[in-house]
């Protein structure tokens, strides 16, 4: 396998991998299509795609911003055409979902370096390069990163800053904030995103320690929450057990039963797979209740086969499994509490604007 250089900071890594078949690989004499493009191995061709950290980044956004006045949106066009990203990672979100992966990472680029006072913003949104800037962009530097900007004393005093919390904890997190590759939005999104996964785990343990009717009034309450079934009332009302640690039957699909779902839950043990022919039988039901929908949930997993079965059905079926069942509970708050509650405030340029 041919040996590749790996850049000195960590960057995110998806792989796209081709079997080769009688398809040459790539002559020495053809250009690279980008650093980390080619691993070549006797029969594979894997691209590496990458979206460069926003340490990474802070070079490229200097030089696009020293050509001129310009905008973040503009600067990450010009980086995802100078790194050859393709359209899905140009549009890739943060976990949260409310971000451009790639325009948050500018976004920091361009803070840490105006915090050392190589680039200026006249105007809202609108930011370029310092004579600072232009000045270190002369010397022809190969990397521009945290460690580079330690060397402006614009930016050792926001640091210090940062840092100057009594508390130790939260100065080491300061600390390794500044330094780390990913943004601070991203560091919160991978905390939660942990936070979260072991929620899920513990939720489904309980949920599977718990008994039959309570199973059945945790159904009921979560369909309610969703907007389904009318009162809790109609909804236990016309949700009956199923004998077998379960629940079924039909519920509003609103207020007015303009519609109806035919609904069957499953409390069983995780490492059991419901297949196909569960769902046929439920399908059957679906049908015999004469609705056109129908919801599956089930406390373990479904089968390929399961799934393949439901997206070729002419009856609209959504199938639930234990993982998604405790992603319900979580954003619709069934046995959940909000334990802590940490606010992120930007500022307000509307509140400064002339």
């Amino acid at each position: 396998m041919t040996k590749i250089e790996a850049q000195k900071q960590p960057f995110n890594l998806s792989l796209q991998i081709t079997f080769l078949a009688d398809r040459p690989l790539l002559a020495q004499s053809d250009p690279p299509r980008r650093s980390t493009d080619l691993i070549k191995s006797d029969c594979l061709l894997i691209r590496a795609m990458a979206i460069p950290d926003y340490q990474t980044l802070m070079l490229p956004v200097l030089k696009v911003a020293a050509q001129g006045e310009t905008r973040v949106p503009i600067v990450a066009e010009a980086v995802a055409d100078q790194f050859d990203l393709s359209e899905e990672e140009r549009e890739e979100l943060l976990p949260s979902g409310k971000q451009a992966l790639l325009h948050n990472r500018v976004h920091w680029a361009k803070f840490y370096m105006t915090k050392a006072g190589l680039i200026d913003s006249p105007s809202r949104g609108v930011f370029t390069a310092s004579q600072a800037g232009k000045d270190l962009l002369a010397t022809n530097p190969q990397r521009i990163d945290v460690e580079t900007l330690k060397t402006y004393p614009s930016f050792v005093e926001f640091y210090s800053k940062s840092n100057s919390s009594e508390d130790q904890a939260e100065k080491d997190a300061a600390q390794k904030s500044a330094a780390s590759d990913v943004t601070p939005e991203e560091q919160i999104d991978a905390a939660h995103s942990v936070l979260t996964k072991a929620l899920k785990a513990d939720l489904l343990a309980r949920v599977h320690e718990q008994t039959p009717t309570f199973f059945e009034h945790l159904i009921v309450e979560l369909l309610v929450a969703m907007g389904y079934g009318g009162s809790h009332e109609s909804a236990a009302r016309r949700l009956g057990k199923s004998g077998d640690g379960g629940i079924d039957g039909i519920i509003d699909e609103d207020r007015l039963g303009l519609d109806r779902i035919y609904v069957q839950a499953k409390r069983y043990s995780p490492e059991q797979t419901i297949g196909r022919p569960a769902i046929q039988g439920f399908v059957g039901s679906l049908i015999g209740f004469g609705a056109s929908k129908g919801v599956f949930v089930a406390t373990c997993s479904f089968s390929k086969q399961a799934h393949d079965y439901v997206d070729n059905l002419q009856q609209r079926v959504i199938l639930i499994d234990g993982d998604r069942l405790a992603e319900l509970m979580i954003e619709f708050g069934i046995g959940v509490r909000v334990s802590r509650l940490v606010e992120v405030k930007r500022l307000d340029e509307d509140f400064f604007a002339d």
